[in-house]
């Protein structure tokens, strides 16, 4: 790794985290084009090294959640039960199954464009609320962090930077979502990067992390993720949420031209 490698890997590390970490998402989602497409991270390896990055961004959002007394709870608890196996089969899956670019590009577009325009719509056409809200039901959010986690194992962003806009699309509350779905990022995001490093010992091929580029992004975020969540009650919900939308509709849309050429 070159020295320009690691300060643009810190820079982006930061900057994304700044701009994602007040809605609940770790800025993974974000930071792997710039790991794969310009910082040359081989496959599979890319995806080890964005859950590193999670897990020494997260813990300065964590602890900021945590000194306005906003971390752990019942959410919390679901979450992490259902994404924690999920991660290691999407690390399994991820390692045996989809180890070429190729496919990984396509994986990839399919998973945000629907998710950006899902953000989109519903930030500038938000559905009715009823009097009482239809919280999911604690079996619900389960089933959905297994399912997520699972994606999250192969994209490596750990299954929380999804969970955070799905539940927030639900009616839940930010303040509510935003620290448990980090915290489940930061704990599935250790059980991922532990599971890839098993892998590397009995697999061939590029499978562990790139241990200083990881930790240098790591770094960038934990910086950025500590200022993006002090800024949270001072940014406007929608202006971001719009802003994650478009980000991730034009990664998929770029994903899916590279797959294709």
């Amino acid at each position: 790794m070159s020295w320009w490698q690691g300060l643009l890997g810190f820079t982006a590390g930061l900057l994304i985290a700044v701009v994602t970490t007040p809605v609940g998402v770790s800025g993974a989602v974000f930071l792997l084009p710039v790991q794969l497409s310009v910082l040359q991270v081989p496959n599979p390896a890319v995806t080890p090294t964005n859950l590193l990055f999670n897990i020494v961004a997260v813990p300065g959002a964590l602890l900021r959640y945590r000194r306005r007394g906003r971390l752990g709870g019942p959410l919390t608890r679901l979450l992490v039960l259902g994404t924690l196996p999920g991660v290691v089969i999407g690390a399994l899956v991820r390692v045996f199954l989809l180890p070429g670019a190729q496919v990984f590009r396509l994986l990839v577009a399919c998973l945000l464009f629907p998710l950006g325009l899902w953000l989109c719509v519903r930030t500038v056409r938000p559905l009715r609320r009823r009097n009482t809200p239809d919280d999911p039901s604690p079996g619900a959010v389960t089933a959905l962090a297994l399912a997520v986690g699972a994606v999250g194992g192969m994209y490596g962003i750990g299954g929380g930077s999804l969970l955070g806009p799905i539940l927030v699309g639900r009616g839940l509350p930010v303040a509510t979502v935003a620290p448990a779905a980090l915290a489940s990022t930061f704990l599935t995001s250790i059980a991922g990067a532990l599971t890839y490093t098993v892998l590397a010992l009995t697999a061939p091929g590029d499978i562990a992390p790139d241990w200083a580029l990881g930790l240098l992004c790591g770094l960038g975020g934990l910086v950025g993720g500590y200022l993006g969540a002090h800024l949270q009650p001072r940014l406007p919900e929608t202006g971001l949420r719009l802003l994650l939308g478009a980000l991730a509709v034009a990664l998929a849309c770029l994903y899916t031209v590279q797959a294709l050429i």
